[in-house]
């Protein structure tokens, strides 16, 4: 690849950096995508020994550009994203993709297919670390941000993932814990509204 492709898919994946996502950071800032694409890279990484088994070079891969495709189309909260916003994403990403150099692009399109026919380990690993960064992150952030529905949603959202490993699924209730004592501990009083 010489410099010039080298910078161009840079400066694509610049923007998520400014691209906002619907969560904030512990002290109320807005994430960004990148941020969020960063952390769950690093859970990745942090459970090589956990999952011996696993190409945790690919699921570091996978985490680092499961999100490219929001560059294009900015994030859309998972229970605002319809089929039909999934398939612009996926086009605009895809047809980006293959502008890329040769060797860039047949492995980038090899992950993506790899990621959305959730049948590997490293593919079911990427798609729940994705999924727990959210709640992990949502606990994190002050409750006050939280939207209504979020108060359910995330006592619920992705054991459906992560019930392939027991590891991960005792992450999941770990997280839950810490989803119930915020909720216990933080959530407004109605008489603090009035």
């Amino acid at each position: 690849m010489n410099p010039k492709d080298f910078l161009d898919i840079l400066h694509v994946a610049e923007r998520l950096k400014d691209t906002p996502r619907h969560c904030t950071t512990s002290k109320g800032r807005v994430e960004s995508v990148a941020e969020h694409s960063w952390r769950v890279s690093l859970m990745a990484f942090l459970l090589k020994r956990e999952f011996p088994e696993a190409d945790i070079s690919k699921v570091v891969n996978m985490c680092l550009i499961h999100d490219l495709g929001e560059c294009f189309t900015g994030d859309i909260p998972t229970f605002l994203k319809t089929n039909a916003d999934r398939d612009v994403e996926d086009s605009l990403l895809d047809r980006w993709v293959q502008t890329l150099p040769n060797g860039v692009s047949d492995d980038m399109r090899a992950l993506y297919a790899e990621m959305a026919e959730q049948k590997t380990l490293e593919a079911k690993l990427y798609k729940a670390l994705d999924k727990l960064e959210a709640v992990i992150q949502h606990n994190e952030s002050p409750i006050g941000t939280w939207a209504d529905n979020e108060y359910e949603l995330n006592k619920t959202y992705a054991f459906d993932v992560v019930a392939f490993s027991a590891w991960l699924t005792d992450l999941r209730n770990r997280i839950l814990a810490d989803t119930l004592d915020k909720i216990a501990t933080e959530k407004p009083k109605a008489s603090d509204a009035d």
